[in-house]
């Protein structure tokens, strides 16, 4: 046997150190990572994570140095991605009898991923808890840090927290905790919460709401290094890093309506935005305004949302107007979010995305949210048939929220 690692009294790290440059996100991760996974050693034997499905062979030739395979009662898989439940397939294929522990969205993509769909799993919400005899974990739902259907673990009696990717760092490490490491690690911390973590901040500030009350004397992420020397430290970091802009900032509405059913989505979006302490100001734009004050106005802007209704495949009022004279401002520093309503087809919206991507305004449509968020659940630009209903409405406010914490960011 290999020498072991230890984490905490009956729980051990069983994961794989990754020295290579590791392509990652579009990125190339030069000081390699670790894949950390964990074994809860106690009477219904427990893995917490598993390793990149690349070394899913060597995972189990580690893992069987500490335990039968065939022993192992629960499978926890914190966050689906395959850096982490790489090794799910091979743990599965000798843990025939294990239980697989994760969210609703979880289990769903892993069945699908993995052809998973003859096996037991259970499925957690917010603070449930699960005896594995001798000790009990409680799981923690943290969507979008960095992906929906994320959550995390924590074991009461070892005062231990498995977060998966959040409190992680990218650096392939044989010494695994931060007390033995050689250098200071905050750098390396604090890149990988900018580059994973940063898009998805409020998520973040909620999270550490929950955790607040949690007496957590280790921090054991998925990579990197195992916080065991103040924990409360990379807390703080993180708490610091996610608090929202305290500069104000401005968002204008600009829309034109047939029979009010934009005037509606404009309220609704209005609605979102104020709720993230955004000032909004929405103007109806008719067929003739005031376009020198209204350019003012975009002037004074940070986010700019252009929106009509649809009538014969066009726009309506006055916004075309507006919409004209955008490639002739500096607007780079602004976002522009086109949106409307439709009966039948919905033309107007496009048409008015196109004069968007014609200035120099930062266009927020869907490529560029699954591309800063990771959010796929929101399209923009926004289009809402006929007037909002409840789920629109919904919908809307979450819509803004996103455009909020892009200004916010």
């Amino acid at each position: 046997m290999n020498k072991e690692v230890k984490v905490a009294d009956n729980a051990y790290w069983v994961g794989y150190v990754d020295d290579r440059k590791v392509p990652f996100h579009r990125l190339t991760l030069e000081k390699g990572t670790t894949y950390n996974s964990y074994l809860l050693k106690t009477e219904k034997a427990t893995v917490i994570d598993t390793v990149d499905i690349s070394f899913g062979k060597v995972f189990i030739d580690k893992l069987s140095e500490y335990i039968d395979p065939t022993e192992i009662k629960y499978i926890v898989i914190n966050h689906v991605e395959p850096d982490h439940s790489g090794g799910l397939p091979a743990l599965a294929n000798k843990a025939k009898d294990a239980v697989i522990v994760t969210t609703e969205l979880g289990a769903k993509e892993l069945k699908e991923m993995y052809r998973l769909h003859d096996r037991e799993f259970l499925i957690i919400k917010d603070g449930d808890k699960l005896d594995i005899g001798g000790k009990q974990l409680i799981f923690f739902e943290t969507p979008y840090l960095h992906t929906e259907e994320t959550m995390i673990t924590y074991c009461i009696e070892d005062k231990t927290l498995y977060p998966c990717d959040i409190f992680s760092s990218h650096v392939a490490t044989y010494e695994l905790f931060n007390d033995l490491a050689t250098e200071d690690i905050t750098e390396d911390f604090e890149v990988y919460y900018q580059l994973i973590m940063h898009p998805h901040r409020p998520y973040v500030q909620d999270m550490i709401e929950k955790i607040t009350n949690l007496e957590i004397e280790i921090i054991a992420p998925s990579h990197g290094y195992i916080l065991r020397d103040n924990p409360q430290k990379y807390i703080d970091i993180y708490d610091r890093m996610s608090k929202p802009a305290t500069e104000e900032k401005r968002a204008l509405i600009l829309y034109s309506t047939m029979t009010g059913n934009t005037r509606n989505i404009a309220k609704e979006l209005r609605k979102g935005l104020e709720e993230k302490a955004i000032d909004t100001k929405v103007i109806n734009i008719k067929k003739n305004v005031d376009i020198d004050e209204i350019k003012q106005e975009i002037e004074n802007s940070d986010a700019i949302f252009f929106g009509s209704s649809t009538r014969y495949a066009d726009m309506v009022g006055g916004l075309e107007e507006v919409l004209k004279e955008l490639a002739r401002m500096d607007l780079s520093d602004k976002l522009g979010i086109a949106f409307g309503s439709y009966g039948w087809s919905g033309e107007a919206v496009e048409v008015i995305n196109d004069y968007l991507k014609d200035s120099n305004l930062k266009v927020v449509d869907s490529s560029l949210i699954i591309k800063s968020t990771g959010m796929d659940d929101l399209k923009f630009p926004i289009r809402i048939k006929f007037s909002p209903g409840e789920a629109e409405s919904q919908d809307l406010k979450e819509s803004a929220y996103v455009v909020g914490d892009l200004l916010l960011a």
